[in-house]
This record gives structure tokens, sequence and C-alpha cells, in this order.
């Protein structure tokens, strides 16, 4: 059994699905804003990057990992909110094009402004769990203490999100507002409120992502360290289908089950090419997505 646990086709699936919930934690921020606002938020990662800089800012004196977490999450969902505010809610109801030029400028804002204020020198948040492999019989078994932390961390924060929109009144406004909003104006549902809510809780979950991203010992915390992670998630999203958050969990772990296997037995710059084709021919298959059903939807 040892022999097996540790087998490399069990070590790329056990990586895999490390990198999978990454992915799908990106891709259910996605799917949030998308549900809310019907927007691609293209600064999402970048987003993300700026409130786990204000995490490290805060923990400076004292160096409290569960303290940079918190203080990242809530300048997450500040800025969610902040950004939704003051440059989204102009977009609404204009050209397709305006919003996407506008984010992707957004992006690149916040990149140049991270490096000015703390370089673009690679920075790593002092985990509270170990990086090392557990051992199975002498071998390593290609899980560590702190990849399940990210397991168990993002599973923790999909089920919060999924019993938010399906249990409570929340969920059912803020599905309401994003599906009909004239109607739910009319039956008193505040739709700018929930379209700010919809920001809030997918900036937090973006926020929550980047901690994850900058306390691996590999990658650290950069201005442009979420780019790839998000482009990943991207895909995982579109895959799965932008109005399903089940779809984004079950799309990213499969997309880095895939990748990770790509990268062990073919070769690891055919990784992006990989993801690509898999994008395309999802598309070409199932426009909507993977995980989302053609039937009318219901509130």
């Amino acid at each position: 059994m040892n022999a097996f646990l540790t087998s490399r086709p069990v070590s790329d699936v056990l990586t895999g699905v490390t990198n999978g919930v990454i992915y799908a934690l990106v891709a259910l921020s996605l799917v949030l804003i998308w549900r809310s606002a019907r927007l691609l938020n293209f600064a999402q990662g970048a987003m993300a990057m700026i409130a786990t800089y204000v995490g490290f800012v805060a923990i400076a004196p004292h160096a409290n990992y569960w303290v940079a977490m918190v203080v990242s999450v809530v300048a997450g969902c500040l800025i969610g909110a902040l950004t939704e505010r003051g440059l989204v809610r102009w977009l609404y109801g204009k050209p397709e094009l305006n919003p996407v030029v506008a984010m992707v400028g957004f992006l690149l804002v916040l990149e140049s402004v991270a490096a000015a204020i703390w370089s673009t020198s690679s920075r790593g948040l002092p985990s509270s769990f170990s990086p090392i492999d557990w051992q199975l019989g002498g071998r390593p078994l290609a899980l560590s203490p702190f990849a399940a932390y990210e397991i168990v961390t993002a599973l923790v924060v999909m089920g919060f999100i999924a019993g938010i929109f399906r249990f409570t009144k929340l969920g059912l406004r803020l599905r309401a507002a994003a599906l009909a909003p004239e109607v739910s104006r009319l039956l008193g549902v505040r739709v700018n409120r929930m379209l700010t809510i919809g920001w809030i809780l997918s900036s937090g979950v973006g926020a929550v992502t980047a901690v994850l991203v900058a306390s691996n010992y590999f990658t650290g915390l950069t201005p442009t360290a979420m780019d790839g992670v998000f482009a990943f998630g991207f895909i995982a999203a579109a895959i799965g289908g932008l109005d399903s958050p089940g779809g984004a969990l079950a799309s990213g772990v499969t997309l880095g089950i895939v990748l990770q296997f790509v990268s062990d037995y073919v070769n690891a710059n055919d990784v992006i090419l990989v993801a690509l084709g898999l994008l395309i021919v999802s598309l070409m298959v199932r426009p909507n997505g993977v995980f989302t059903r053609d039937a009318q939807r219901r509130v």
C-alpha cells in the first residue's frame, strides 16, 4: 500500500489536486463576479495581490501568519467594495468591450503601484505549516502539511460560499439581482447593494487565494505573482461554466491534475498549450461551460 501511495501516478494526482484547488478558488471568485454583475474581472488577481501586500504590512512588527490572513481578507473585501462603487458601477449598461478594457487597465495600474511601493522582489509569507512532504515507508507522499492546509482551506471557503447561495436569503437576493435586476427592484431587493456584496465576496475569496500563493515556499509574493494563477483559474472558470460554482471546483481540480501529468510525463513547457487546447475544445463542445445546464435557470 505504501508503494502505491508513493508511486509516480498517485504523486501526480496529489500534486495536481493541491494546484487545482488554487485554480478552483480563482475560478470561484470569477464566477461570483459573473453571477452578480455579468462582468469578467481581469484585475481579480491584482486586487488580491494588493490585499496580500496590505497583510504583509500589518504583520511586519509581529510576523503572525493568521493576522496576515485576516487582514488580507478584510483588505480584499474593502478593495472589492471600493472597486465596484468607484469604477465598475460606471460600466454597467455600457458596451461589452468597455468593462474588459477598464479592468485590464486597472490590472496594469495595480501591478505598477505595487511594484513602486513594495518593489518587484519576491517576499515569502511565513506559513504555520511545513512544506516538507510526509513520509511513508521512507518515501515521500507528495503531500505536505501545507498542501493539506491549502486543500482544506479551499474546501472550507467553497463550502461557505455555497452555503450562502443555497441556504440564505442573501444568496437568494444575490441570484435574483443578477438574473432579473428590474424585477428584483420591484420586489424590494436593493440591487446595487447586492452587486457590491457580490464583489466583496469575490474579492475576499481572491485574497484567501493570494495568501495561499504567497505562503508557498516556491512562489512567494511579487506584483505579478497572481498572473499565472489567474490565467489557469480563468481557464478553469470558462471550462466549468461562469454560472457554476460547483463547476469551478470540479474544473479547477481536474485542470490541476491534467496539467501535472502533462508536466511530469510530457514537458513542463507544454502546460500552457494543453490548458489552452482544453479551453478551446470545451468552448466548441459546451460554449456555456461543461457544468452549466442548458435548461432555464431557477432563482
